[in-house]
């Protein structure tokens, strides 16, 4: 009996391509299936074996690696692979919204399969090492079967529970936090740019900003946790003030004030409900009103 651990990588992205090197790093027989064919070159040098097609690579393993854009890509790439699902673990990791999750473990489950939704919170060049991690959710003893290999994509993995669309929320999580500070990274460049700065010469000012933030979430958790919105630290007047001198700021210089406009916006709102006195932590609040979202 070959007792040699096995894995099949479907997707091979530069996370996909990543997540597969790891696995053959660690001695795991491979297979790979990507769309574009030559994109396991590399892998199959390094001993990867590449399926001539979907079917053969789900069927290959009973562990199954799903690295794709994004749910609506896994039920395209899976298609020709239905009648095959039944009995295979389907680590989905591609990004999507919590009720994609869920959704996705129904129609695996209606297949045979099981899923794990897994939301990874590195880029592709941190696969693999130790501080790396990864949310799962979806069924506990899934989980605690595969736990060894899921260790092989990120040194840590962090089970949030059965629910399938848990894992996704708390990638999303971040990833809303991430993106938005980026933009208001690419925004403080642009500013800097416009006033004759580069951004080597802030990148210091910003890195020290960043850090900055870590005391501000704890010091805000506490407080919203007990329900303290009150405006015995900040001040929502303050901020409202503060937030116009920037896009005032923005404006002055000519750049694009998209993003700006859009966080005095929010808190206007705020001063608008009669939050005037009230911490700016009492924009949750108002944040959890239901709008139109973008689609």
């Amino acid at each position: 009996m070959n007792n040699t651990p096995s894995v099949t990588v479907i997707g091979l992205g530069p996370m996909g391509q990543a997540m597969a090197g790891a696995f053959l790093d660690r001695g795991y027989d491979v297979t790979v299936w990507n769309r574009t064919p030559s994109r396991a070159d590399a892998l199959v040098e390094r001993g990867a074996v590449r399926a001539p097609d979907v079917a053969q690579a789900v069927a290959a393993n009973e562990l199954v690696i799903l690295s794709l854009t994004d749910y609506d890509a896994m039920y395209a790439t899976l298609a020709p692979a239905e009648q095959v699902l039944s009995g295979r673990t389907l680590v989905n990791l591609s990004s999507d919204t919590p009720e994609k999750a869920r959704a996705a473990a129904l129609w695996a489950r209606e297949r045979g399969a099981v899923q794990l939704t897994g939301g990874v919170t590195v880029p592709p060049y941190e696969i693999g090492t130790p501080d790396s991690a990864t949310f799962y959710s979806g069924p506990r003893e899934v989980f605690e079967l595969h736990r060894n290999a899921l260790e092989v994509i990120t040194g840590r993995t962090d089970y949030r529970g059965e629910d399938p669309g848990l894992a996704a929320l708390m990638y999303q999580i971040g990833m809303v936090m991430f993106w938005t500070a980026m933009a208001g990274y690419w925004q403080a460049i642009a500013l800097a740019e416009a006033n004759g700065m580069s951004a080597a010469d802030i990148v210091q000012h910003a890195v020290e900003t960043a850090g900055s933030l870590p005391g501000f979430f704890s010091f805000y958790a506490d407080r919203i946790e007990a329900g303290q919105h009150s405006g015995d630290v900040d001040r929502l007047a303050m901020g409202m003030a503060s937030v116009e001198h920037v896009l005032h700021t923005n404006t002055d210089a000519g750049v694009d004030v998209t993003l700006p406009a859009a966080v005095a916006a929010v808190f206007r709102k705020g001063m608008d409900a009669g939050h005037a006195a009230d911490s700016t932590s009492t924009l949750i609040r108002l944040l959890q009103t239901p709008v139109a979202a973008a689609r």
